[in-house]
């Protein structure tokens, strides 16, 4: 008796757990990280953990390379077949809840209260999407190149300067020791200029669009403000202190070999640039005199507006944003984890880990890109302006130009719903 009551019991608990299977709702997700090994595997056990967790839902995945993702998201909209959960690039995620591909995300806002202002995906005055890291990007050099040059240390309280700036390009180049003084990334090209490059516009007191209405470039993209930045930028490169066409090798490897004395590049770098010298060090934006400013806002999770099961697919990204998984994406991809409590735990975020200034330079200058669905256009039409004007264009007359063509697709979609 007491062995058929064990078989019994066995045989009763697996028809408990085959009730539970077929009472779960299947989730679908989508995400953009095909191919990455490290964010599979940390994305994979989220979605394990979730699934065993709860009896309600179970989280199905399908990966596409970067590359094709978008695409993939407009095409899938179009066709009315988007998944119940998908990421999105930060800034890219106002056009998709103004074209209505997204809905607001059903979370306790208490959960993220102390997240980091770049991975919080508002639009309209709704939490879209959120982020379980961010990125930084800050100049790269070596404490002995600063004393040789004879330049200040900058600081997050106390950065340099315009003139300071200009002062330590102009001392690298005289120098004589590199090709370059600067190594801006120029072999990257996309969403890299909004994002790395925005910022120093920004900091001038320009803009891609005024943030004031949404409505209109004009004034921000070709005020006297956004002059002396297209000037300044231009400058870089007739100054020969950067350069406007780049080999690919020479960004992943330049600073390493010592062709640059400085290396405005991001944190996923930094490690490399650590491995080069050991005495590298880096450095806060300049301010050039709206305030020191950096990009903000990286990949995200949001549902789609067609998903049946909102309330599933909220409560999956909820469960994502535990400490221990933020911990876990950035060991693992070197981005920086959305709370303090996170970046805490991990080996290089933590108080004097050898990352920690990034998370600092997140939470004091991060300014995310332009919150409307006109950015997808905007940023293409930055990127093409700044690259013109790196290559010689006339100042005015392309960021006139620029600004033309950011307000007539304004125009041409009623105000994006401003």
């Amino acid at each position: 008796m007491k062995h058929l009551s064990i078989v019994t019991g066995a045989l009763l608990a697996s028809v408990a757990l085959t009730s539970v299977a077929q009472a779960q709702t299947t989730l679908s997700m989508w995400y953009h990280g095909a191919g990455n090994e490290g964010e599979a595997k940390v994305l994979n056990q989220i979605i394990t953990d979730f699934n065993a967790s709860q009896a309600d839902w179970t989280v199905e995945l399908q990966s596409f390379p970067q590359a094709a993702y978008n695409d993939s998201v407009v095409a899938g909209a179009l066709a009315g077949n988007l998944p119940d959960i998908l990421d999105v690039d930060g800034p890219v995620m106002p056009n998709w809840a103004w074209a209505g591909y997204m809905q607001p995300l059903q979370i306790d806002e208490a959960k993220i209260a102390n997240f980091l202002p770049g991975p919080k995906g508002m639009w309209d005055g709704k939490l879209y999407s959120i982020g379980l890291w961010d990125a930084a990007v800050a100049l790269v050099t070596r404490k002995s190149t600063l004393e040789e040059l004879g330049l200040r240390t900058p600081t997050l309280a106390e950065p340099w300067s315009l003139e300071e700036f200009n002062a330590a390009m102009a001392a690298a180049k005289a120098s004589g020791k590199y090709e370059y003084a600067l190594d801006l990334g120029m072999a990257w090209t996309g969403e890299w200029y909004p994002y790395a490059f925005s910022p120093f516009l920004q900091s001038f007191g320009g803009d891609l669009v005024d943030r004031s209405t949404y409505k209109t470039a004009e004034g921000a993209l070709n005020g006297d403000a956004a002059m002396a930045f297209g000037n300044w930028w231009q400058g870089l490169f007739t100054q020969g202190y950067a350069q406007a066409t780049q080999d690919p090798a020479d960004r992943d490897n330049g600073f390493g070999a010592g062709k640059y004395a400085f290396s405005w590049n991001g944190n996923w770098a930094a490690l490399g640039a650590l491995k080069a010298f050991d005495d590298t060090v880096f450095l806060p934006a300049p301010n050039f005199g709206a305030g020191a400013k950096i990009g903000a806002a990286s990949w995200q999770f949001g549902v789609s507006a067609k998903s049946a099961h909102p309330d599933g697919a909220s409560a999956f990204i909820e469960f994502a944003l535990q400490d221990k998984y933020l911990a876990d994406f950035a060991n693992t991809t070197g981005l920086i984890p959305a709370t303090a409590t996170a970046a805490a735990m991990t080996e290089n975020y933590k108080d004097g880990g050898p990352l920690s200034v990034f998370y600092g330079m997140t939470e004091a200058n991060a300014l995310v890109r332009p919150v409307t669905p006109g950015y997808v256009v905007e940023s293409k039409v930055f990127e093409k302006a700044l690259a013109d004007i790196a290559n010689g264009a006339d100042v005015a007359g392309t960021l006139d130009a620029a600004t033309d063509e950011i307000n007539a697709d304004i125009e041409k979609n009623a105000g994006y719903g401003h």
